[in-house]
């Protein structure tokens, strides 16, 4: 495991799942809880949790299958990964946190923010989507075009494959990043490694096909379209992400009672490794 001067690391039983936490700062202090997106896991975080860590207790999941958490042969859907969240803080004797999300944690923020309101302080999502996707008839070609590697990712066979190898989510991770110098590098020494174990590599692919063949469809035909996030949130979005483009999540607005969204030039779909110095400080002044 990568080491991060002055975090523990603690080991968490929840709902049959072990799950890892990376832990920085003074337990007196105002927790904070970071969840991770796709390839990664807990080091993602490293540059912006000792800017935090001043002022709160910051903690980092691996969430289930990732990281150094327990792959399970089932349990991700989405609403079952933020029941997760929810069984930790109850595991943690954390009664509420700030929330950050980024990419499929990003997700699964929201719905800890839909499901377990009373949990969370304040939200902010990164380079992410949410669960009120719109899907008209003008926007079926290129939504469903971005999401076609998606669908590579979901195959049983072929996507524990795509995860396990470096080179091609390499590819991905370079593509997707505007500062892939200090993206790349770590991806390829750090998280990559931990895909290469067979029942990991599944767990991402299982990321994806219950997105695909159960969420999706679900989400699009408004299985939260009665719902509002109420939580007060913050959309922090890498303008050079040339996957996630504001036309895909800025309609958030009709969906919340509370929400900002600040974008980020000259950053691409990983702000908290491309640009940590303003991704913090937009985070100590939304949580202050």
């Amino acid at each position: 495991m990568p080491v991060l001067e002055g975090a523990e690391h603690h080991y968490v039983d929840v709902r049959g799942a072990r799950l890892h936490v990376a832990e920085l700062g003074s337990r007196d202090a105002p927790p904070v809880l970071l969840l991770h997106g796709w390839p990664q896991h807990w080091w993602t975080w490293r540059s912006l949790m000792p800017l935090l860590s001043d002022r709160h207790r910051v903690l980092a999941l691996d969430l289930r299958g990732f990281g150094w958490s327990e792959a399970t042969p089932r349990g991700y859907r989405k609403e079952e990964l933020a029941d997760d969240v929810a069984a930790l803080l109850d595991a943690l004797a954390i009664e509420r946190v700030s929330l950050v999300g980024h990419d499929w944690g990003g997700v699964i923020g929201f719905l800890v923010c839909l499901n377990h309101a009373a949990r969370v302080e304040r939200y902010v999502a990164m380079n992410t989507g949410h669960v009120w996707p719109t899907l008209g008839l003008k926007a079926v070609p290129k939504q469903l075009g971005a999401m076609a590697y998606q669908g590579l990712l979901a195959s049983p066979a072929l996507g524990r494959r795509i995860n396990a190898s470096p080179r091609i989510v390499g590819r991905v991770v370079g593509a997707i990043s505007a500062q892939s110098d200090c993206v790349l590098p770590t991806y390829q020494e750090h998280f990559a490694p931990r895909l290469r174990d067979p029942a990991r590599a599944k767990a991402a692919a299982q990321l994806y096909r219950t997105f695909q063949l159960y969420e999706y469809p679900k989400w699009v035909r408004g299985l939260y379209g009665d719902r509002r996030l109420t939580t007060p949130t913050l959309w922090l979005h890498g303008l050079s992400d040339p996957f996630f483009k504001p036309r895909m999540f800025e309609d958030i607005v009709d969906h919340a009672d509370d929400v900002r969204i600040e974008y980020l030039e000259g950053c691409g779909h990983f702000p908290a490794e491309e640009c940590p110095q303003t991704v913090a400080e937009h985070l100590r002044a939304f949580f202050t």
